[in-house]
């Protein structure tokens, strides 16, 4: 529904122009920072200090991996790509400054922001200056409002109601709680959809819910309100839920699962040892369109180079990272098919506006697939991953037992 505005704006002012204003009001766009780009520059904010660091500094390491590796091979047609990435701490009053630096440096095209809250800043200024945006891991659905925007992971609504089905199919009869942060996009947004996908047999029976707002990890309150839980739904980020995992030893059963959401991967990490982390009696396991645990195949092949590359103890891969290096290599595939298939021409200094048309027309088209790590991959076979105008990213994705109950 996101592109039928659009069009039938354009249709009214098209109609309303004489050609001579049409003309003028094209030639009074936006300065194009790019005219003495020697790269193609992408561009990215995320949190690379703070509580969600962890997120942002395996998006941008990631994704200047991919940028390296297409580099050394030749570039696209010769043309090397550039990485921007600036700190936004995960809040979205810093948004602003990031976007404006980034673009006033010459970004062309964005990788948008790691997180929902500063995204939905983002969207709104990459939408007036017709950037375009693959964002890997802003979930929200108001994201891809807008026709410029496109996601690599799965929104809220999808994720949401994907983990509904799988209580639905496998969790009849348990007793179902959800512990979700009440002042979080991300995390109430799935919430919600999470809720009203699920069987009535569920609502029936009850479903217990415990909340928090603000950064206070001391969950007394919220363990003890779902104690009796058997299945317990976490659409947060690792740092509440390793929180919520250790406050529950010795309380919550210990044959009970917790299932999370992208937002878990990597909870590990925030145990002191993995000792510590396999002490928890309880399964571990999330919706996962990627599985940083695989032992063959594509995602093992990214894993084991991005381990070699950095500092794997102080910067863990995790799906966010995988995300950015499909992202990049995405962009990349796209521009080769606008130029081989669609006859576009571009180059390092071609305009962000120019180069978000060329793009949206190839995401949109029903003959772009792009082939990826994340996503479900059979074998030693890549994923298929596709989009169509609505922004939201088609590929399989499957429940990843992080850890099993002990």
């Amino acid at each position: 529904m996101k592109n039928v505005f659009k069009k039938v704006v354009s249709f009214t002012l098209a109609a309303a122009l004489t050609v001579g204003s049409m003309f003028a009001l094209a030639s009074c766009g936006k300065k194009n920072y790019a005219k003495d780009n020697e790269t193609i520059k992408i561009g990215v904010s995320g949190p690379l200090t703070g509580g969600a660091a962890k997120y942002g500094i395996a998006v941008k390491n990631s994704a200047k991996m991919a940028i390296d590796e297409i580099n050394a091979a030749g570039g696209l047609y010769g043309m090397k790509f550039e990485l921007l990435a600036l700190d936004d701490e995960h809040k979205k009053e810093n948004v602003t400054t990031t976007y404006s630096a980034m673009y006033e440096d010459g970004m062309q095209i964005s990788l948008g922001t790691v997180t929902t809250a500063p995204g939905l800043e983002f969207k709104e200024l990459s939408k007036d200056d017709n950037v375009f945006v693959l964002t890997p891991s802003a979930t929200g659905d108001d994201i891809v409002e807008y026709s410029n925007a496109y996601q690599m992971c799965f929104a809220d609504s999808n994720q949401g109601t994907a983990s509904a089905q799988y209580f639905n199919a496998n969790y009849q009869g348990k007793k179902v709680g959800v512990f979700y942060k009440a002042d979080d996009e991300y995390s109430s947004g799935i919430y919600e959809k999470f809720i009203a996908s699920l069987d009535q047999s569920f609502k029936s029976a009850g479903v217990e819910t415990a909340t928090f707002t603000g950064d206070g990890l001391d969950f007394s309150t919220q363990v003890n309100m779902l104690k009796d839980c058997e299945v317990i739904f976490l659409p947060i980020y690792t740092e509440p839920a390793a929180a919520f995992m250790k406050k529950g030893v010795g309380v919550i059963s210990n044959s009970a699962i917790y299932y999370g959401c992208d937002g878990l991967d990597g909870v590990e990490a925030e145990f002191g040892t993995w000792d510590e982390f396999m002490a928890i009696p309880q399964e571990v396991s999330f919706l996962s369109h990627f599985n940083s645990k695989a032992e063959s195949g594509p995602a093992y092949d990214f894993v084991q180079k991005y381990n070699a590359t950095y500092d794997s103890d102080k910067e863990p891969v995790n799906q966010f990272g995988a995300a950015a290096y499909d992202c990049v290599y995405a962009i990349f595939e796209a521009l080769k098919f606008a130029k081989e298939n669609l006859g576009k021409e571009f180059d390092e200094s071609t305009s962000p506006s120019d180069y978000c048309d060329i793009l949206t027309e190839v995401f949109n088209s029903d003959s772009f697939v792009f082939h990826g790590i994340t996503g479900k991959c059979e074998g030693n076979n890549k994923s298929d991953i596709s989009w169509d105008d609505s922004g939201f990213v088609n590929k399989q994705a499957d429940k990843y037992v992080v850890k099993p109950a002990n």
